[in-house]
């Protein structure tokens, strides 16, 4: 088929034909190329392009690429003829090679220096990079420890009682303690604050306290003292106990929200406020509390028994654990009685050598046992000193766990108390039943009356309700309190004995060194001027060369007797 002419294009043909005439006539055309003259017959130029570049791909004998070695024809033409070029695999560093400065990747600087490292590094295996110390954090360091919800909305509280002040005249001195607080309440109006309170504000407190809770144990204020309430010991030990109270009562979770506890801390017209506030709502007495408010009947009744073995058990142990505690608080003030006998025995021996120094004409005796007298002196105050913190350290505990159990008592007390209102309000459901009873034996005879009655025995069946509640949740209240108590007493009676015992360790280490030191002064022998201590000269004597004491005037007399 000459396709010279145009009639017998194939392009020729008209534009209806379809797709597959198209590829058949250019297959035709391919195959007897002619001069340039001849594609200027063709149909679009769109078809020009890309037809010849499949088919010459598809018949040609050497290959897409062509002859090896062959130049490429330059032009737009042998562009389109050539195949896209294949992609090529991507070259992977290998580690073990020596990277090039060129293919060092851009980005940050490396703070380790590893890669300056690789280049300073002859070629071979990589040996691995240096393990540097772990370095603290700077986020971490200025960030808070981590705690849970319940902590972390659970406010905090330091209060510390100092600065006792003796106020009044003869008849109605007293003791003035300045309390502060620090607190990360809300509830509070500042978070730092004080005021001054003296010993029956904390006792106030805490029978408020236990008649608004109860089932829960208070920690208790240390006794009152009639004779020698002033005395600096038993004030500091008082300030001490009552200090520890409110901390443990902030520190309690249902006790820190108690309305009367902020009225304590926070209050500036304390005894004013306190009246508004009795006057307002008068505190209940000990036999009624929360039962009274409930309109209960609070009674003895008959003796009670304990029918649940838990609290029975508890029972005997608290009594076993007071009469134990006593007899230890008992043999504690009678080591401080004997520490501070010595410590007053000290003191004379002291007197003594001191007297005997003075009389002595020898130099060599005299100081030595003039010394002596110091160190007694000093063993004296050590004596005083371990005494006191005796008291402070783990008497103190002792006494206050005394208390403490005595505290418990009472709460044991109020469940009994509401163990009796329970069944008194059981009795008086009883006997309103009995008189529906009746009634509803007599007929209709009597509506009104049967309707009061009825009315009666729902509010005996409500109060028997509240009742039996009261006692269950007194109950489990008190189950948690013991087992608070319980782990309280461990942490408290373990850091008490330990600081017993390092201040004990202190007391004896300052004696041993006191007691060295003065053994290597006695063993100075060859050096006469360790013990020796000029002496003391007043007015006139002193030109003289005169001394005051009884080796001086012992000198002088023998002298003016010679003379």
């Amino acid at each position: 088929m000459d396709l010279g002419e145009a009639g017998d294009s194939p392009w020729g043909d008209s534009s209806t034909k379809t797709q597959s005439q198209d590829a058949e006539s250019s297959q035709q055309s391919q195959s007897s190329i002619k001069s340039p003259t001849g594609r200027g017959s063709r149909g679009p130029i769109r078809r020009l392009v890309a037809q010849p570049t499949k088919l010459e791909a598809a018949d040609d004998p050497l290959g897409p690429l062509g002859p090896l070695g062959a130049n490429a024809s330059p032009g737009a033409d042998a562009q389109a003829d050539e195949p896209p070029v294949p992609p090529q695999k991507e070259q992977m560093v290998i580690r073990t090679t020596m990277p090039q400065p060129a293919q060092r990747r851009a980005g940050p600087a490396d703070p380790h220096r590893i890669e300056d490292d690789d280049l300073e590094r002859p070629v071979g295996l990589r040996a691995p990079p240096p393990v540097q110390a772990a370095q603290p954090s700077p986020v971490r360091a200025t960030s808070q420890p981590s705690v849970s919800i319940e902590q972390a909305a659970k406010p905090s509280f330091y209060i510390t009682v100092g600065d006792p002040i003796k106020v009044g005249d003869l008849t109605s001195s007293h003791i003035v303690y300045s309390v502060r607080t620090k607190t990360t309440s809300k509830g509070y109006k500042q978070p730092e604050f004080e005021v001054k309170r003296r010993y029956r504000d904390f006792l106030w407190l805490y029978n408020t306290m236990h008649g608004n809770n109860p089932g829960v144990v208070v920690p208790p204020p240390p006794e009152k003292q009639a004779l020698n309430r002033f005395e600096s010991n038993f004030v500091e030990s008082r300030r001490a106990a009552l200090e520890k109270m409110l901390n443990k009562i902030a520190a309690h979770p249902t006790l820190q929200h108690d309305p009367d506890l902020k009225l304590f801390l926070e209050s500036e017209s304390f005894n004013v406020d306190v009246k508004h506030k009795e006057r307002r709502d008068p505190i209940p007495g000990e036999s009624k509390g929360v039962l009274g408010s409930f309109g209960i009947n609070v009674g003895g009744g008959s003796k009670f028994v304990e029918q649940d073995d838990w609290f029975h058990d508890r029972r005997v142990y608290l009594d076993a654990l007071e009469n134990q505690l006593k007899a230890l608080m008992k043999s504690m003030d009678t080591m401080v009685i004997q520490r501070k006998a010595m410590a007053e025995s000290a003191g004379e021996f002291s007197a003594s050598l001191h007297a005997l120094s003075t009389v002595e004409l020898s130099p060599t005796l005299s100081g030595p046992l003039d010394a002596l007298s110091d160190l007694q002196l000093t063993i004296r105050d050590v004596y005083d000193r371990q005494a006191q913190q005796d008291v402070l350290t783990f008497g103190i505990t002792i006494d206050e766990y005394i208390r403490l159990i005595g505290s418990v008592k009472q709460a044991f007390s109020q469940r009994q108390k509401a163990f009796h209102s329970w069944h008194s309000a059981e009795s008086e459901l009883q006997k309103r039943k009995s008189a529906q009873d009746k009634l509803l034996r007599q007929g209709r005879s009597q509506q009104d009356r049967l309707n009061q009655v009825g009315a009666e025995v729902a509010d005996a069946e409500r109060k028997v309700h509240q009742a039996r509640l009261l006692f269950d949740d007194m109950g489990r209240l008190m189950r948690a309190e013991l087992d608070r108590f319980e782990r309280e007493k461990v942490e408290d009676f373990k850091s008490s004995v330990e600081t017993f015992l390092e201040s004990a360790v202190e007391a004896q280490k300052e004696l041993i060194e006191k007691w060295e030191t003065f053994l290597m002064q006695l063993d100075a022998e060859d050096d006469e001027t360790v013990f020796y201590r000029p002496p003391i000269y007043q007015g006139g004597d002193k030109a003289a060369g005169r001394g005051d004491t009884a080796v001086d005037r012992a000198r002088a007399t023998i002298d003016e007797d010679s003379d």
